[in-house]
């Protein structure tokens, strides 16, 4: 009942047991709950208790206003009073950036923040500035016309254009590369926006919010980040704490991705081993809420019983901190291994790598000037330069 109460104080909760007194009604009562019957019950009597609370849900502006921030399980006062900022924020069109570390949930709560603004009827769309290579990220803020490069068969109004009249999420804006920076302030400045090989601008009426893992004050020290596009993403600005700081939402949260992934897997698992819950709530979680999740999922998978023990917990923890690094390493030494690999595949030969990997010569050049490979080590040879 606290957590459910934490989490929606205007929630009518009716308890039903087999071991309650009068003494225990009245103290429910005093607690907040809006009902309190015990087994054997009167079903007319439930049935009306049912009503009265429907019909109080449905009339308190409360439990609407509450609907936006649904998605987001918690019981921490820290973020209950974060929501209530996010709440205030997504009644205006201020730019508003979502700092925290890398899977604290910041997408989840950019969503929530489109739920609850006035654009929450047109669309919401959201991209990785650092998952997306810097040559085709232009193209995909802004668009592009047919026959602008090699391979734009047809025009691409791009996701500003895309969003017209709704909200922009872009994640990881601190990976965003300089010359993209420019025309991204310009978009805030002027409202407006140019596809890549067209002279005409188009007007766009978007919210734009944006996230990061990064310290971005320091990125402008380091000449990494406009100043001035700093201030005018940061208008307001909202800071997810990490899990490890609001150890209050583990048990819940355990429990909410234990009902996703048993759905998932489809295995009648119910609880946490009393050991394993208090295994899961003292871990450091650098990973955050992503880490959390890739841990009950590695234990879902492996259980063989109704509980999860804690040996399970155990194991799906151990050394898991090691293996997590930020999203933009992770990809860049992806595509380092792809283009090795197609290398080796094709022997050197360039044309047959931006064939099998989908991509234009010109493309395939500059990514692997970036990752520092040259084709001709690879031309009759197996082993990695």
């Amino acid at each position: 009942f606290n957590a459910i109460h934490a989490r929606d104080p205007s929630l009518p909760v009716i308890v039903l047991t087999a071991h309650g007194t009068i003494p225990d009604a009245v103290a429910a009562t005093q607690r907040g709950l809006f009902g309190y019957l015990t087994k054997p019950y009167d079903a007319p009597t439930l049935i009306e208790l049912l009503k009265r609370a429907t019909r109080l849900a449905g009339s308190s502006p409360d439990a609407i206003d509450n609907s936006w921030r649904n998605e987001i399980v918690t019981a921490s006062p820290t973020m209950d009073t974060l929501l209530a900022e996010a709440r205030l924020a997504a009644q205006s069109d201020a730019a508003l950036l979502i700092q925290g570390e890398s899977g604290t949930g910041k997408e989840l709560l950019a969503r929530a923040i489109h739920r609850a603004s006035p654009r929450h009827a047109k669309p919401f769309v959201a991209i990785n500035c650092g998952a997306i290579p810097a040559e085709l990220l232009e193209s995909e803020l802004f668009g592009h016309v047919k026959g602008a490069f090699t391979g734009a068969g047809r025009d691409h109004p791009g996701l500003f254009l895309s969003a017209q009249g709704g909200t922009v999420f872009l994640d990881e804006i601190g990976d965003m590369p300089a010359p993209l920076q420019v025309k991204l302030l310009r978009v805030l400045q002027e409202c407006e926006v140019r596809s890549v090989g067209s002279t005409e601008m188009h007007a766009v009426d978007v919210r734009i919010l944006s996230a990061t893992h990064r310290n971005l004050e320091q990125a402008i020290s380091a000449s990494s980040f406009r100043e001035d596009l700093y201030y005018r993403l940061n208008v307001v600005n909202l800071m997810l704490p990490p899990l490890r700081e609001r150890r209050e939402d583990i048990p819940l949260l355990a429990q909410h991705f234990l009902s996703m992934l048993t759905e998932k897997y489809r295995r009648r698992i119910h609880a946490f081993a009393p050991d394993a819950l208090d295994m899961l709530t003292a871990a450091d979680w650098p990973g955050n809420i992503r880490q959390l999740q890739n841990v009950l999922e590695q234990c879902c998978a492996l259980c063989t019983t109704a509980t999860i023990p804690a040996t399970l917990v155990s194991r799906a923890l151990r050394d898991k901190p090691a293996e997590i690094q930020p999203l933009a390493e992770a990809r860049s030494a992806f595509e380092r291994d792809y283009l090795i690999t197609l290398l080796k595949l094709t022997h050197g030969q360039v044309s047959e790598v931006a064939r099998l990997a989908g991509r234009n010569r010109t493309e395939v050049y500059r990514l692997l000037q970036r990752h520092g490979l040259t084709p001709a080590l690879f031309k009759d040879r197996d082993e990695t330069p």
